[in-house]
């Protein structure tokens, strides 16, 4: 059983930028069975649950049972209370286009996935030449044996428009709103220009319902373009991280450039900015005018430099941390743990980070209310792990 002395709590304070791309390494996924915990300095109590090989996504079914994305185009379902084999590897899954932060993404459950058995994948997808882009598929999970399963009648109802060629800022996280709708983040794909360009999906968040097609009531439904129907709010980068409030309000996380790493309240029809304002600058030092400077452009409601590379979002609601219940974690790279942040009315406010000593990929909540996180595998530091994060005894 893998154990190691967490450095435990440091609140408010900023630490140190870098790069969001993850390492090309890779190692075969072990489970172990979790024994033992250790304490991250009197908040938590961690239990590993194994090692994945470059791991990016989980979500909770309903039975507890966790699924989980690998980069190079591996869904697994990885049962926490069960015994050996525990990792379950699904098939049918679409091609994947695996290379710099692309591959399998993001992977959610249908909002009636009890009794539908439906989920969602998003990756990165070839196109034409030397293009690819984010693509969005459904299928339905079949599990006829313990050890195999398999996702029948997969369809594509989603892609990223236009194709580029290049293989970072993807995005394609997925959420689905209390309502239903399928929320979608579309990074600028390192283009930039594109996200202030509504003919494109590229830098925007998209709005659709749950099976692909565009919602009568999205903020430019009445365009003649497809696409521009298809938005619902425009002007970000890289955004990794999106999660709906109690209130139904959501809120996203996104990477800056040299700096600005950001959280925004998304709301319908808002443009965010990017790349015509920032409160960082390009990485060649050329400066981009601060937020401040065009009051007609969505500021962040809370903002980083240096940054925290972000991971993943998460709104917490449950009762094993009744005290935190409304507040934002953020999973932190480079900042190597959570960020941990309240809501004021439209702004938000950083109040502790609990480093975790390792860059986490991914964020969130079980149905018990236990914090489960993934370790982002780069930087040479071996296969990413899964960990239970619960009050410390």
């Amino acid at each position: 059983m893998f154990k190691r002395s967490l450095i435990g709590l440091l609140a408010g304070s900023t630490l140190a930028c870098g790069g969001e791309g993850p390492a090309d390494a890779s190692s075969d996924s072990a489970m172990q069975e979790p024994e033992g915990q250790v304490s991250a300095d009197g908040t938590f109590s961690v239990q590993s649950y194994g090692t994945f090989s470059e791991p990016w996504a989980m979500s909770f079914l309903p039975d507890g049972r966790i699924v989980l994305t690998e980069m190079e185009g591996t869904l697994r379902l990885v049962d926490p209370e069960g015994g050996v084999p525990s990792q379950v590897p699904i098939t049918g899954l679409p091609e994947v286009d695996y290379g710099g932060q692309g591959g399998l993404g993001d992977v959610v459950p249908h909002p009636d996935f009890a009794s539908n058995q439906i989920l969602y994948l998003s990756y990165a997808e070839a196109g034409d030449g030397d293009t690819r882009g984010a693509a969005v598929a459904r299928g339905t999970l079949v599990c006829e044996e313990a050890d195999a399963c398999r996702l029948d009648g997969v369809e594509v109802i989603w892609r990223q428009t236009p194709k580029t060629t290049g293989r970072g800022h993807y995005g394609h996280r997925i959420a689905f709103s209390p309502e239903g709708h399928l929320f979608i983040t579309s990074g600028d794909r390192q283009k930039m220009d594109p996200a202030q360009d509504n003919t494109s999906t590229l830098g925007t968040v998209v709005r659709l319902n749950d099976d692909g097609s565009v919602p009568a009531d999205n903020p430019f439904a009445d365009s003649d373009d497809p696409v521009t129907r298809e938005i619902w709010s425009y002007g970000h980068r890289n955004p990794l991280g999106i999660a709906f409030a109690a209130d139904g309000r959501l809120w996203e996380l996104e990477h800056g450039p040299a700096g600005g790493d950001e959280v925004n309240l998304v709301e319908p029809g808002v443009n965010y900015g990017w790349p015509i304002v920032s409160n960082g600058e390009h990485y060649d030092g050329d400066p981009i005018p601060d937020h401040d400077t065009r009051p007609d452009l969505r500021a962040p409601a809370i903002w980083w430099t240096p940054v925290i590379a972000p991971g993943d979002l998460m709104v917490y609601s449950g009762s094993m941390f009744s005290d935190w219940q409304g507040d934002l974690f953020a999973a932190g790279l480079l900042s190597r743990g959570l960020v941990h942040m309240v809501v004021e009315d439209q702004n938000v406010r950083e109040v502790a980070r609990y480093d975790l000593d390792r860059p986490i990929r991914s964020v969130q909540q079980a149905a018990d209310g236990a914090i489960w996180v993934l370790e982002d595998e780069r930087d040479g530091n071996g296969p990413g792990e899964l960990l239970r994060l619960t009050p410390a005894a």
